[in-house]
């Protein structure tokens, strides 16, 4: 599939690490006025690695942003993340698979479980874990 791009994205193609200015803060994202004087938009989702409740939480007006083109569509329109580029720059080295983890994460909750168990069945034997309404 040969992709033509727009003429408003002509420098640009995705991967590209571009710097701008937050100017327009909207529900769903912000809109950032690139250095090269064109628009972008990042998404509430492409905001940050974590959950974002609100835009404002994570992002001002004139904040100056650095973010990865992940798409540029027909129209010319550029969309950035910040997520993705603090995933490049953060990859952690993973020293165990994803099922060492889980079973790891289990572990640990059966055990926490367990003394959970143990203390709540320790004080209804002891007559502590339960109260008496009404008359003595």
């Amino acid at each position: 599939m040969i992709q033509q791009e727009a003429p408003h994205s002509e420098a640009l193609k995705i991967g590209d690490v571009v710097e701008g200015t937050v100017e327009q803060i909207v529900p769903y994202g912000v809109f950032v006025r690139l250095n090269n004087g064109k628009r972008a938009m990042i998404h509430i989702s492409e905001l940050s690695r974590g959950y974002v409740k609100k835009v404002e939480d994570v992002m001002e007006l004139n904040q100056k942003v650095k973010a990865k083109v992940i798409k540029i569509d027909e129209r010319g329109r550029i969309d950035l993340s910040i997520k993705k580029l603090q995933e490049e720059n953060a990859r952690p080295v993973r020293a165990t698979s994803p099922a060492e983890d889980f079973e790891k994460k289990l572990a640990s909750f059966l055990k926490a479980s367990e003394e959970k168990m143990m203390d709540l069945s320790k004080k209804t034997k002891d007559g502590k874990g339960s109260r008496s309404r009404g008359k003595k």
